[in-house]
């Protein structure tokens, strides 16, 4: 699943593409836009908002401002080429958007909730999100007061909360506990500082922002660029105890059993 950093590089490769250009042609292929067609409307930008995108144009005749909405999702991407550059990145029946301008083309490929709508409205498509870690809205207290609101609930599900704060995946989940050696079932309640959790989800983005490699270990090295996401089975860094991963549904969770001890064990040697 997209982090919000992928998100925000995105939106920034978009906005380089394609802002100040008038579109020369639209193709949606995606049954609620079939019939859509944004011709001569003018890319003002495109942005961010946690995980979801948001590409604001003006209309031809300069009397509205449309937002097209796109979520990524756990599949989706946005790719963008020169004029008669092949489209190479998936395959064409996956394409769901192509914005044409004089200077370049931008692909939408498996897009999810797709959406137009006025600007003035896009807080009916992201309002009900928390403060984003990456957005000018960032507001540490809010997202622990958020966070706290519901004690019982465990951190791991409480982080990819998008309501609670906007931008954490499983990559950044995983990663978070374990520099914070928390277990990731450890109810809100239990856990220690959660302000300090919060100011480091924020550095962790904010490291990664602008570069394609995250890297939460400071390397940007192949195999180098993380503690525990991705590394089941292999040791940890710091313990040499075995990395464990639970799946669940889209979800995916990597941790150390010894340095992330569960609630009410002491850190040291895993349970069996």
């Amino acid at each position: 699943m997209p982090e919000g950093d992928t998100v925000w590089n995105t939106a920034r490769a978009l906005h380089r593409a394609l802002a100040g250009d008038r579109l020369t042609a639209t193709d949606f292929r995606v049954p609620r836009l079939a019939t859509t067609d944004l011709t001569g409307a003018t890319v003002l930008e495109s942005a961010a908002r946690g995980k979801h995108l948001l590409l604001r144009l003006r209309t031809p005749d300069d009397e509205a401002q449309l937002t097209l909405h796109s979520h990524l999702r756990m599949d989706g991407a946005w790719r963008t080429y020169a004029p008669g550059e092949r489209w190479a990145a998936r395959p064409a029946h996956t394409i769901r958007v192509v914005l044409r301008t004089a200077a370049s083309v931008a692909v939408g490929y498996h897009l999810h909730d797709l959406a137009l709508v006025p600007t003035a409205e896009e807080r009916s498509l992201v309002g009900h999100l928390g403060p984003d870690l990456l957005g000018p809205d960032w507001d540490p207290a809010e997202a622990v007061r958020r966070l706290a609101a519901q004690p019982g609930r465990s951190i791991a599900e409480a982080l990819l909360d998008q309501t609670n704060l906007a931008g954490i995946g499983n990559l950044y989940k995983s990663e978070l506990l374990f520099l914070r050696g928390v277990s990731p079932w450890t109810p809100v309640r239990e856990v220690p500082d959660l302000p300090g959790m919060v100011a480091l989800a924020h550095r962790l983005l904010m490291a990664n922002r602008g570069r394609w490699t995250q890297s939460t270990t400071g390397s940007l090295h192949r195999g180098r660029t993380s503690y525990v996401y991705g590394r089941r089975a292999e040791p940890c860094r710091r313990c040499g105890s075995t990395i464990r991963k639970r799946d669940q549904d889209d979800r995916v969770t990597y941790w150390c059993p010894a340095c992330q001890p569960e609630p009410g064990r002491r850190p040291g040697r895993p349970a069996h």
